[in-house]
């Protein structure tokens, strides 16, 4: 039997995620995630984004009534568990107010950025990797555990760490962003979180897998920064495809 607060429908506030924006000692509990398309460290369940970020509701009773209304879209379908992970470049949608937000990385973490209609009809997904299921045909495995068959002649057209511009919820293909020097990209992990701009380099390192290796960007204001090719998440070519967050 699990013990309270170790599994289950419990987390306790203090392992919770530090960018939930949720008092650390008011209260015990935090709100424990569904397993989904994100893991625990890497989202936000949708009732703290109804209550304590967009604040459309005081208490998770009136959290809870919004989200089962089906008043609130994820990647452009209705959600009414309010435990829903919502996780990195999700697409969250408020139809009634004509009011979308995407999930983009800061240096504070996870954070809703407020984008247009146009901007809501798509999202950007990374290629984790790839497998080979019945009858020999290849799967992309994308950041936001979506799947998608490729067909015999594309198999060889997506790489790893490539990134997708699918519409949604429709997730037809749109655009295919190779990783590599010159594309524009956003920081998603490491020190240098949230930070973006073009890839300059991409340096091998001797005896690490390819995810560890270095990359060297620069930004706007023309910085140099680096982090490491598993941190990169490319978001355009030479200019990025959605609106990013303005430099704090």
């Amino acid at each position: 039997m699990k013990r309270r607060g170790s599994g289950g429908r419990h987390l306790k506030r203090k392992p919770a995620p530090a960018f939930w924006p949720i008092p650390k000692k008011k209260h015990v509990w935090a709100v424990r995630p569904v397993p989904g398309p994100h893991p625990i460290d890497r989202c936000i369940p949708l009732l703290v984004i109804i209550r304590d970020i967009l604040k459309l509701a005081e208490v998770s009773r009136e959290a809870r009534i919004i989200i089962k209304q089906g008043l609130v879209k994820v990647d452009g379908v209705v959600r009414r568990e309010p435990r829903f992970p919502v996780g990195l470049m999700d697409v969250l949608s408020l139809e009634e107010a004509n009011t979308h937000y995407r999930i983009l990385p800061t240096h504070k973490g996870l954070s809703l950025h407020k984008i247009n209609n146009g901007e809501a009809k798509f999202k950007l997904c990374r290629i984790e990797n790839k497998t080979t299921v019945k009858g020999g045909r290849t799967q992309l495995n994308l950041h936001d555990g979506r799947n998608i068959l490729l067909s015999p002649e594309e198999e060889d057209v997506y790489k790893t760490l490539d990134v997708l511009m699918i519409e949604v919820p429709s997730q037809t293909i749109l655009k295919h962003l190779r990783i590599g020097e010159g594309m524009y990209a956003i920081v998603i992990g490491g020190k240098n979180i949230g930070k973006h701009g073009k890839i300059l380099g991409i340096e091998q390192v001797k005896g690490e897998k390819r995810r560890r290796h270095g990359v060297v960007l620069q930004s706007p204001d023309g910085e140099e920064f680096r982090t490491i090719l598993d941190y990169v998440f490319v978001v355009g070519e030479e200019e990025p495809l959605i609106s990013l967050p303005s430099k704090e």
